[in-house]
């Protein structure tokens, strides 16, 4: 039996393909909590139905993530022993984790069939209210899925696709919470609250527990985030879909690699292309 995007999403609580006052209203209310501290969470946005499709479809390609175990800074870029060795940027940690690449999510599968669903980009475009929104035009990197598995976590870091959305699909058995610190770059690279949210001191992280069929808006390009370590035999997953300012932007060739451990021509054609000038 075939399965339709309409089965997989919650219509009925989120109508995000009406032009209703439902829908306006819950625009509404995912702007406050995007403006008070640029996260929002839909709570059960996937039906059942859509959350087994979903995990179903992450387990099959689940082979094909690409496993990376490193030491690695809030920006992903090397050690520059010029700087003070107290600098953010000189604080490296251990990173474990996995990324299943966008180019195994085939088109009519359960996951793309939720991203190309009529009503969802511009659903997310107006809860952002960004003037320039575009899908991110990475072939390995438009729709994902992070796969974590006992012991593994992803230390701060900031996203470098400026919103990114997250659809929960499993959690493992214990940990795995995500952890930020609400628009500390907004203005800024702001070192010092950087410096401040990496030893522990800092009074703006936010704990927050998603749960299986959660669909979340975050700015990770501002707000410093990462996820706890998770423990138990389950799996979690999380699906990630990104969008930018710019259109037709890739990653950096030195992060794609890192992340998906293979570069595409793409990579190498537009390496140095960004819309801002934030360090990553």
């Amino acid at each position: 039996m075939t399965h339709t995007a309409e089965q997989f999403i919650n219509l009925k609580d989120y109508p995000i393909d009406q032009d209703n006052a439902e829908r306006s209203s819950l625009l509404a209310s995912v702007r406050r909590d995007l403006q008070n501290d640029g996260c929002a969470v839909l709570k059960n946005f996937l039906t059942k139905q859509g959350i087994e499709a979903l995990v179903s479809e992450a387990d099959s390609v689940s082979q094909q993530a690409h496993k990376s175990f490193n030491r690695t800074n809030v920006y992903f870029t090397k050690d520059d022993p010029t700087l003070p060795r107290n600098d953010p940027r000189r604080q490296f940690f251990d990173r474990s984790n996995s990324f299943i690449p966008a180019d195994n999510f085939v088109p009519d599968g359960p996951l793309r069939q939720v991203h190309n669903f009529v009503g969802f980009e511009t659903f997310i475009k107006d809860a952002l209210q960004e003037p320039r929104f575009y899908r991110y035009a990475d072939p390995l990197a438009d729709v994902i899925v992070n796969m974590a598995e006992e012991g593994n976590g992803f230390p701060w870091h900031f996203d470098t696709n400026n919103f990114t959305v997250t659809l929960a699909l499993q959690n493992a058995d214990a940990g795995g919470e995500f952890e930020y610190a609400p628009a500390i770059r907004k203005e800024g690279e702001n070192f010092q609250e950087v410096s401040r949210v990496l030893n522990g001191t800092s009074d703006k992280v936010v704990s927050l527990r998603l749960e299986p069929g959660d669909l979340q808006l975050f700015r990770g390009r501002y707000s410093l985030h990462r996820v706890a370590p998770l423990f138990g035999k389950t799996p979690r997953y999380v699906a990630i879909f990104s969008y930018v300012e710019e259109p037709n932007m890739v990653g950096a060739p030195e992060r794609t690699k890192q992340l998906y451990g293979r570069l595409l021509p793409i990579h190498l054609q537009r390496a140095g292309f960004r819309a801002d000038a934030y360090i990553d």
